[in-house]
């Protein structure tokens, strides 16, 4: 059985996502330099999630994070960024890659350079995943209809 023809895209004609981040504040705003563009959501595959990532000097990816179920991958294409996880930090550059196994080393991506970061992040959308934060008040489930619901580790909803 064949399917729709595939149709290539030029990865910087995808738009940014509108929100450039899911978290609530107090966590959103520290997203701000950060700019996705959903790639595979702009060609089809709905398994894996594929971002071309942009962070602008003193960005941040995401909180310090890890997931219960999915796997992540990050592959560095331009600039320097800094990897942080629980351990320590390693600084990444064009060509290096990186992955994240599910339930393994909180992590996160922060730009402390001069000039914007390009990279590829890919990840599974294993459903029931949960990510957890340890170094803020958050917690994050993925509901049925593929969304997160992030609430207070307590498991109060933020307003």
């Amino acid at each position: 059985m064949s399917g729709p023809k595939p149709a290539p895209v030029v990865a910087l004609d995808v738009p940014p996502r509108v929100k450039p981040s899911r978290y609530p504040e107090p966590f959103a705003s520290r997203m701000a330099g950060r700019l996705k563009r959903g790639l595979a959501d702009a060609v089809g595959p709905k398994n894996i999630g594929v971002n071309l990532t942009i962070l602008a000097p003193g960005g941040e990816c995401a909180l310090l994070h890890r997931h219960s179920r999915q796997d992540e991958f990050v592959y560095v294409l331009e600039g320097e960024v800094i990897l942080v996880t629980e351990e320590g930090e390693a600084t990444l550059r064009p060509g290096m890659c990186v992955g994240f196994p599910a339930a393994g080393a909180a992590h996160q991506l922060v730009n402390r350079s001069q000039t914007p970061v390009h990279y590829l992040e890919v990840g599974d959308r294993t459903p029931s995943d949960m990510g957890t934060y340890p170094r803020d008040d958050l917690a994050a489930h993925l509901g049925p209809d593929g969304e997160w619901v992030f609430t207070h580790k307590d498991g109060t909803p933020y307003s």
